[in-house]
């Protein structure tokens, strides 16, 4: 069940959820959801992983057919689960984990009927707080998106032609994404949050707001997925801001660059400007036990100062956040936001953006991927910087 090189990996992770499981008293904890499964085995099936606050976990599978290993039994349904942890020794837990923010109402009450504890947790809440810290394996996964991410980056002035649609602009990246081996799939936590590949901003359609939980917004082509591209022509004085995922391995970078076509207005590269102050101001400071709500205020007040308060993270609708956390999802915990409680730890992984919304030509700014080392942060995405003429 467990590959080699992802035993040492894996074990840490178990070691740090039982942990969290101890802390609040859990003394069983049951996943079911493809993020958490990959991340506690190395692989996404249909089925269940156990895990009890000691010992080593149980997977319970019911497709794909193949998987071997120590602890894997194959079920046709979770109402086998008790006998067979009964079998192995392992008591039916008081108090058991599920995730309550990701199931369906009648698969968590299945569940909690089946195994019948004194008391329920929810596991969402758990598995989010332990994936904020990543493990070394995660950080060199992060490593390769990073790279292909700027390696996409590089090829897109070549997919521009006078006359296209951002639409059209937007295809001729994902091609060059896959290419160079983008895995396709663009998760993230939440509900109503499906998005593919990533968004790109031309011109008027940067201001639309959009019902996600996204930084800047967009039409979209259809009101069936209402953000991103929606057939604005790239004309001159336009500018197209390029947020397309790092999905280069199941770990996700999250980047922004901002590409002209033609001169834009003074005002937007005096934006553009403030986000690159604003990003080498927060660099300085962040380090193991910043608060994350200082890196939103740091950055709001530079924006007011420089009076672009009114084109900070939007227009008509202003994000009220200036990063995330990143990982198996592109939008995991810290999130910077003024009300944030977090405080950043070592081996974090977080993605900074402060974006202004210029009316009439398109969003400008950047957005980059970090890690908290032991003493600062370190810039994992890298790739110029600058608005890029196309």
């Amino acid at each position: 069940m467990v590959s080699k090189e992802l035993r040492a990996d894996l074990q840490l992770k178990w070691q740090r959820i039982q942990q969290a499981m101890q802390m609040v008293n859990a003394d069983g904890c049951l996943l079911s959801v493809d993020v958490n499964l990959f991340y506690t085995t190395g692989q996404i099936f249909s089925g269940y992983f156990y895990l009890p606050s000691q010992g080593e976990p149980c997977f319970f599978v019911k497709r794909p057919n193949g998987i071997t290993g120590s602890n894997v039994e194959y079920i046709r349904k979770p109402e086998q689960i008790p006998a067979l942890l009964a079998e192995k020794g392992i008591n039916q837990p008081n108090k058991l984990l599920l995730e309550a923010d990701e199931l369906s109402y009648n698969d968590y009450i299945r569940l909690q009927q089946l195994f019948n504890p004194k008391e329920t947790g929810n596991a969402t809440t758990l598995m989010r707080n332990v994936r904020m810290v990543k493990t070394p394996w995660e950080i060199s996964q992060f490593r390769i998106s990073a790279k292909g991410h700027a390696a996409t980056y590089a090829e897109i002035p070549s997919c521009y032609r006078p006359g296209i649609t951002d639409l059209e602009f937007q295809y001729e990246i994902e091609n060059k994404m896959r290419r160079q081996g983008s895995i396709g799939i663009f998760r993230a936590f939440g509900a109503n949050m499906d998005i593919h590949m990533g968004s790109i901003l031309a011109g008027d359609n940067a201001e639309a707001p959009s019902p996600f939980d996204f930084a800047l917004g967009g039409q979209g082509m259809d009101p069936s997925c209402p953000l991103g591209a929606n057939g604005t022509i790239l004309k001159e004085g336009t500018s197209v801001m390029v947020d397309m995922a790092g999905n280069y391995s199941a770990y996700l970078t999250d980047m922004t660059r901002v590409y002209a076509i033609g001169k834009l207005p003074e005002l937007a590269y005096k934006a553009h400007q403030v986000s690159l102050a604003i990003q080498h101001e927060i660099e300085n400071m962040a380090r193991p036990g910043t608060p994350c709500a200082d890196l939103y205020n740091l950055a709001f007040q530079m924006a007011e100062r420089e009076g672009l308060a009114d084109y900070f993270m939007g227009t008509k609708q202003q994000a009220k956040f200036v990063g995330h956390g990143i990982g198996l999802q592109i939008n995991e915990l810290p999130v910077l936001t003024p009300r944030s409680k977090e405080l950043l730890e070592e081996n974090m992984t977080f993605a900074l953006e402060h974006k202004f919304v210029i009316p009439g030509t398109g969003a400008v700014g950047v957005e980059n991927s970090y890690l908290v080392t032991n003493n600062a942060v370190e810039k994992l995405t890298l790739f110029e910087e600058n608005i890029i003429q196309l």
